[in-house]
Protein backbone atom coordinates (compact mmCIF):
# COMPACT_ATOMS: atom_id res chain seq x y z
CA UNK A 1 0.00 0.00 0.00
CA UNK A 2 3.11 2.47 0.98
CA UNK A 3 4.64 1.75 -2.65
CA UNK A 4 1.01 2.57 -4.16
CA UNK A 5 1.13 5.72 -2.29
CA UNK A 6 4.75 6.25 -3.21
CA UNK A 7 4.17 6.28 -7.18
CA UNK A 8 0.51 8.41 -6.80
CA UNK A 9 3.06 10.89 -5.16
CA UNK A 10 5.79 10.43 -7.77
CA UNK A 11 2.36 10.88 -10.56
CA UNK A 12 2.03 14.10 -8.97
CA UNK A 13 4.93 15.57 -8.47
CA UNK A 14 5.53 14.39 -12.32
CA UNK A 15 2.38 16.24 -13.13
CA UNK A 16 2.91 18.89 -11.32
CA UNK A 17 6.72 19.32 -12.82
CA UNK A 18 5.35 19.25 -16.43
CA UNK A 19 2.66 21.75 -15.78
CA UNK A 20 5.23 24.21 -14.44
CA UNK A 21 7.59 23.41 -18.02
CA UNK A 22 4.46 24.10 -19.97
CA UNK A 23 3.82 27.36 -18.17
CA UNK A 24 7.27 28.03 -18.75
CA UNK A 25 7.66 27.55 -21.99
CA UNK A 26 4.39 29.34 -23.28
CA UNK A 27 5.54 32.47 -20.94
CA UNK A 28 8.63 32.22 -23.43
CA UNK A 29 6.86 31.85 -26.16
CA UNK A 30 4.81 35.23 -25.93
CA UNK A 31 8.01 36.86 -24.51
CA UNK A 32 9.90 35.91 -27.58
CA UNK A 33 10.94 39.19 -30.07
CA UNK A 34 9.13 37.73 -33.00
CA UNK A 35 9.42 40.10 -35.64
CA UNK A 36 7.93 40.12 -39.10
CA UNK A 37 9.82 40.89 -42.20
CA UNK A 38 8.07 44.18 -44.61
CA UNK A 39 5.84 42.87 -47.04
CA UNK A 40 6.01 39.08 -45.66
CA UNK A 41 2.52 38.27 -45.60
CA UNK A 42 2.23 39.35 -49.03
CA UNK A 43 4.86 37.92 -49.92
CA UNK A 44 3.40 34.29 -47.94
CA UNK A 45 0.30 35.09 -50.17
CA UNK A 46 1.89 35.18 -53.51
CA UNK A 47 4.25 31.69 -52.99
CA UNK A 48 1.27 29.93 -51.27
CA UNK A 49 -1.42 31.02 -54.27
CA UNK A 50 1.67 29.73 -56.33
CA UNK A 51 2.81 26.60 -54.48
CA UNK A 52 -0.58 25.73 -53.21
CA UNK A 53 1.90 24.89 -50.18
CA UNK A 54 2.16 26.25 -46.32
CA UNK A 55 5.58 25.66 -45.60
CA UNK A 56 7.65 25.68 -42.33
CA UNK A 57 8.74 29.43 -42.54
CA UNK A 58 5.13 30.43 -43.74
CA UNK A 59 3.81 29.09 -40.15
CA UNK A 60 6.56 30.93 -38.72
CA UNK A 61 5.65 34.01 -40.41
CA UNK A 62 2.09 33.65 -39.42
CA UNK A 63 2.89 33.40 -35.78
CA UNK A 64 4.88 36.68 -36.20
CA UNK A 65 1.68 37.72 -37.92
CA UNK A 66 -0.80 36.80 -34.97
CA UNK A 67 1.55 38.38 -32.17
CA UNK A 68 2.06 41.75 -34.15
CA UNK A 69 -0.29 44.16 -33.04
CA UNK A 70 0.86 46.72 -35.45
CA UNK A 71 -0.91 45.17 -38.86
CA UNK A 72 -2.69 46.97 -40.70
CA UNK A 73 -6.47 45.52 -41.28
CA UNK A 74 -5.44 44.79 -44.88
CA UNK A 75 -2.47 41.96 -43.35
CA UNK A 76 -4.77 41.30 -40.67
CA UNK A 77 -7.30 39.92 -43.24
CA UNK A 78 -4.23 38.67 -45.80
CA UNK A 79 -3.28 36.01 -42.43
CA UNK A 80 -7.12 34.94 -41.64
CA UNK A 81 -7.57 34.30 -45.31
CA UNK A 82 -4.38 32.38 -45.81
CA UNK A 83 -5.56 30.06 -42.75
CA UNK A 84 -9.23 30.00 -43.84
CA UNK A 85 -7.86 28.50 -46.81
CA UNK A 86 -5.99 25.91 -44.92
CA UNK A 87 -8.96 24.78 -43.05
CA UNK A 88 -10.53 24.42 -46.27
CA UNK A 89 -8.02 22.68 -47.66
CA UNK A 90 -7.19 24.89 -50.17
CA UNK A 91 -3.60 24.89 -48.69
CA UNK A 92 -1.29 22.42 -47.83
CA UNK A 93 0.60 22.32 -45.01
CA UNK A 94 4.34 20.59 -45.59
CA UNK A 95 7.40 20.27 -43.37
CA UNK A 96 9.78 22.19 -46.13
CA UNK A 97 11.56 24.73 -44.84
CA UNK A 98 11.00 26.93 -47.98
CA UNK A 99 9.00 26.61 -51.08
CA UNK A 100 12.05 28.02 -52.86
CA UNK A 101 14.40 25.19 -52.29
Amino acid sequence: MSIARGAESDRGKLAANNLDYNYRARKMIMEAPLQLLPFAIAEMMAQASHSRKLTLADRYGLMAAVFDESLSDEERHSVNRLLRNVCKGRLRIVNEISALL
